[in-house]
């Protein structure tokens, strides 16, 4: 179940996942990350997953404003951060505004520093 909704999501990429998209993949080709998009992943489906540096990127659409969204998003990322993962969450208008503050998060997460 959770594999068929993974595939019909990466079907109905939205404008702000497909920029942030194209970003990961060049990440890919330059400097070896590989990214998934809409992978299951325990109990859930995020929007981009990086298994080798176990970072999760989420991007938040205008909906996610609502305080049960907001309870269930934080449930959500505690479950994935216990797994041993790294969550970075961003809104849509961080991918419109703010891509160059938003690269530079991604690769802090993927470079931590000692």
């Amino acid at each position: 179940m959770a594999n068929e909704m993974a595939r019909k999501l990466r079907k109905q990429m939205t404008p702000h996942e497909v920029k942030l998209w194209v970003h990961l993949r060049n990440l890919h080709r330059e400097r070896g990350w590989k990214f998934r998009r809409q992978v299951p992943l325990r109990g859930f489906i995020v929007d981009f997953a990086c298994f080798e540096a176990k970072l999760i990127i989420e991007l938040d659409g205008s909906h996610h404003g609502e305080a049960a969204q907001l309870a269930a998003d934080a449930s959500r990322d505690e479950v994935l951060e216990r797994s041993g993962f790294t969550v970075l969450r961003f809104g849509n208008e961080e991918i419109d505004e703010g891509m160059d503050g938003v690269w530079q998060q991604i690769m802090q997460a993927l470079h931590p520093r000692p």
